[in-house]
């Protein structure tokens, strides 16, 4: 019964989240009660101290589609005329120990960086910025498919909602899936 007393006081004492193996540890290195993890564990039963789940709970981490924009470029880069598919993606870059961030806008069919934008701050201004510069530049083309990553700047209600405004196609590429957009990835890591 002394044993058992002290097992409940450890068990409330660590806020119900010990087990056996940890109270067998406890009764040793504090009590100097020295017993095996079974016998606790038939102690413990007996006092009906509920057990504590070890498993994780489930979460589906699946990324939620966005309405109707899905992926309409399909890794075809390689595009028959200009100014009909744009994709865009932003990178970091330390200079003299601060972070700036860097989103870039590339027309497809030469592969040439149209515009560029540069903030402390990766948030939707960035790239709305840098999809302005681009869109004005190119004196806003008509049948437009911009094409991006997944990235929470890109998938904003603000962003979206200038890319509907101007009847650009949106398209983006499967969460964690670089391929959707190599051309983009891998101008910014040259």
């Amino acid at each position: 019964m002394e044993i058992a007393k002290r097992i409940l006081q450890i068990y409330a004492d660590y806020n119900k989240r010990l087990g056996a193996y940890k109270i067998t540890y406890v009764l040793r290195r504090d009590h100097g009660i020295h017993m095996s993890v079974g016998r606790v564990y038939r102690l413990m039963k007996t006092l009906q101290l509920p057990r504590m789940s070890t498993e994780k709970p489930y979460r589906n981490y699946r990324h939620k589609d966005n309405g109707d924009c899905t992926n309409h470029l399909h890794q075809k880069f390689n595009q028959k005329s200009p100014d009909i598919v744009w994709a865009s993606d932003f990178t970091y870059i330390k200079v003299s120990g601060n972070w700036y961030y860097l989103c870039i806008v590339m027309e497809l069919f030469s592969r040439k960086v149209i515009s560029w934008n540069i903030s402390v701050i990766p948030d939707v201004n960035l790239v709305m910025t840098a999809f302005k510069k681009a869109y004005d530049r190119r004196r806003c083309p008509a049948g437009l498919i911009f094409h991006y990553d997944g990235g929470s700047q890109y998938t904003a209600f603000a962003f979206r909602q200038l890319l509907d405004s101007l009847n650009v196609v949106q398209s983006f590429s499967k969460k964690g899936y670089p391929f959707d957009n190599a051309s983009c990835e891998i101008s910014l890591n040259i």
